[in-house]
């Protein structure tokens, strides 16, 4: 499992422009089956996402085709879990 936080950069001012390509890379994301949660970091810093069911290198990968990665508006940091322990709403997470 992974968390994605991607932090804004001086770029931040092209955000706008390159949101809808930016949730159109999310959107995939969740069809693919490997984002489970996104959401913004707080105040107003970026992005986060939690992943599962892929590699590292994988999401490397598509992390490094976000527009917003691309484009710098945002730095990405990629932080593997290996699940321990997990409520039974989440088990599936320890596979």
């Amino acid at each position: 499992m992974f968390i994605v936080l991607l932090r804004f950069s001086g770029n931040k001012s092209e955000a706008g422009r390159l949101m809808p390509s930016h949730n159109e890379w999310i959107k995939r994301g969740f069809e693919d089956g490997v984002f489970l949660l996104t959401g913004t970091l707080q105040p107003n810093l970026g992005g986060g996402i939690l992943a599962h069911g892929t590699t590292r290198s994988e999401l490397e990968e598509r992390v490094k085709a976000d527009p917003f990665v691309a484009e710098s508006v945002v730095t990405a940091e990629i932080i593997e879990i290996t699940p321990a322990r997990a409520s039974d709403r989440l088990s599936f997470l320890l596979g």
